[in-house]
């Protein structure tokens, strides 16, 4: 088969860039340039698409003989992550933007470039499985996405927002091993970025200051913050930036009765308000979510799912129900905390990913039933 691998600049795209040669494909390496205004060289381990990482994947690509591209992609970019991002923190939600770079970039954009270019699919460096059908693990008889081994590093949850055909023309080389184990082939396969430090946190962040970027992003109005009884406890300089769950940085004049941490509950983006309340009113056991994102067919009735609400969170038991307009309503065998709008909640059934949801909303079920 004729593979784009997408070579981040990073130890782990290059070895699955590698693999797939090792395999007996036709590879060819593309870096995809997202930024506008690339800089010359990491500040840190946070950030990407600095020349320095263009420059990294080029000299492994000639390492391993296979062409090598960059294609710029950066108007795509800003438009479908980074402004969805600042949009959905200014209504209040909390995106994680690298599931909309995995929808609408790398697995939308890419993959159809590649397609059109007469490739048969794209590689990329994340952690995840592709169980073919034949498979023993195969319970579809579809090509499915599954968790990596590595539970540290699995990365199945960015990839939740997979539909069926992207899913038929990706490859995920890296799922079987774990990061040690990648770091030791790409020293003996002679990478330089074998010990090249991993890139976290918001590329496009490159000093990790998401607060500060969202101030310089979207104009702030400053309010009040008021407590579960709806008296006002403080003040912010803006709402955005705020996000369900958090503690610090709030800045309260008038501590609770009982003396304990108080928490972000709600963000209300329209009446400019932050409010607050105790550890108890962040758990949560009835998730609604839209946009449905499904890996293979839709499940039809309630099924019983495993749903996670972070990156590298916990997976609860529930069951979720598809309402066959890309809503899915998730009800939890027990509670989960800090479930914020604009998270994604992503549904597996064994190390099986069957399909993820934009969260809208999220409530305890007795407070549901009670206000029925």
């Amino acid at each position: 088969m004729r593979i784009v691998a997408a070579m981040s600049g990073g130890v782990d795209s290059a070895v699955a860039a590698a693999r797939m040669l090792d395999a007996g494909h036709e590879v060819v390496g593309v870096h995809l340039a997202l930024s506008r205004s690339a800089a010359t060289l990491r500040e840190s381990a946070r950030g990407c698409c600095t020349i320095e990482d263009a420059g990294d994947a080029r000299r492994v690509a000639d390492r391993l003989g296979i062409p090598f591209y960059v294609w710029d992609m950066s108007e795509q970019f800003q438009a479908d992550v980074v402004d969805d991002f600042v949009a959905e923190y200014a209504a209040g939600r909390t995106p994680n933007p690298c599931l909309r770079c995995n929808e609408r970039i790398k697995f939308a954009a890419l993959l159809e470039k590649a397609l059109a270019l007469g490739f048969d699919g794209v590689a990329t460096g994340h952690y995840a499985r592709i169980i073919e059908p034949g498979d023993p693990e195969c319970s579809t008889g579809r090509r499915e996405l599954h968790r990596a081994v590595d539970p540290a590093k699995d990365q199945s949850y960015v990839l939740g927002v997979l539909d069926a055909q992207q899913l038929s023309a990706s490859w995920f080389p890296l799922g079987d091993t774990t990061k040690p184990q990648i770091r030791q082939e790409a020293a003996e396969r002679g990478f330089a970025v074998a010990k090249k430090p991993d890139s976290h946190d918001i590329c496009f962040i490159a000093d990790g200051d998401t607060r500060g970027f969202l101030a310089r992003q979207v104009e702030r109005t400053p309010g009040q913050i008021l407590d579960a009884q709806g008296q006002v406890v403080g003040e912010h300089s803006g709402a955005v930036g705020f996000t369900v769950g958090q503690r610090k940085g709030l800045h309260l004049r008038r501590p609770a009765a009982d003396g304990r941490p108080r928490y972000v509950v709600a963000t209300d983006p329209v009446a400019n308000t932050v409010t607050v309340g105790a550890e108890s009113l962040l758990s949560v056991d009835l998730i609604y979510a839209d946009r449905a994102r499904w890996c293979g067919p839709v499940p039809v009735g309630p099924v019983q799912v495993g749903a996670q609400v972070r990156a590298h969170g916990q997976e609860y038991p529930g069951t979720a129900v598809a309402d066959g307009h890309g809503g899915i309503e998730v009800r939890l065998a027990e509670p989960v905390r800090g479930v914020a709008p604009g998270q994604a909640v992503v549904l597996y059934q064994g190390t099986r990913v069957v399909g993820s949801g934009t969260i809208t909303r999220s409530t305890r079920q007795r407070a549901a039933a009670g206000a029925s």
